[in-house]
């Protein structure tokens, strides 16, 4: 009885990602699938390689989609830090939009950050939002995800 190898997926949190067009070329390029996941608010449309799963607008249901379908062998592409850590959890390698690959090691700080930066908010502090997302953000965003793929291609033995 032979054991099914997993099969590599990129699964991207949709809804405010900057780099769609580039996870699309890289799966096609490395012969792997990626899955998007949005809610109904924005609109996007599945091609080769690349399918999408719209979800209700309600404020946590693709985070909530992608928990329930994530797996070790997948790469999760968010920014959203609680969802980094759901994806951790299950064992999947998470990569920033930005191209920062987010490790065990990482999250409890960026989650303490999102933390404290919510309370100073809450408590009319104004906070610092993201640099502006650059040509070479996109760059090395795709350099990223391409060496994270062929890594665990190399690994699985694909």
């Amino acid at each position: 009885m032979s054991m099914a190898v997993p099969r590599l997926r990129v699964v991207v949190d949709g809804d405010a990602c900057p780099v769609k067009a580039e996870i699309a070329r890289t799966v096609r390029e490395c012969g792997v699938t990626a899955l998007l996941v949005s809610s109904h608010a924005h609109f996007l449309q599945s091609e080769p390689s690349v399918d999408v799963v719209t979800v209700d607008a309600s404020d946590q249901a693709a985070d909530l989609y992608i928990a329930n379908v994530l797996k070790n062998s997948d790469i999760l592409v968010t920014g959203d830090y609680g969802l980094a850590a759901l994806g951790l959890a299950r064992g999947a390698a998470v990569l920033t939009h930005r191209g920062k690959e987010i490790r065990e090691g990482d999250i409890e700080g960026l989650l303490e950050q999102r933390h404290f930066s919510a309370r100073m908010r809450r408590g009319g502090m104004r906070t610092k939002g993201p640099r502006a997302f650059t040509g070479e953000d996109r760059e090395k965003f795709q350099q990223k995800l391409t060496s994270l793929l062929r890594g665990m291609q190399e690994n699985s033995g694909l």
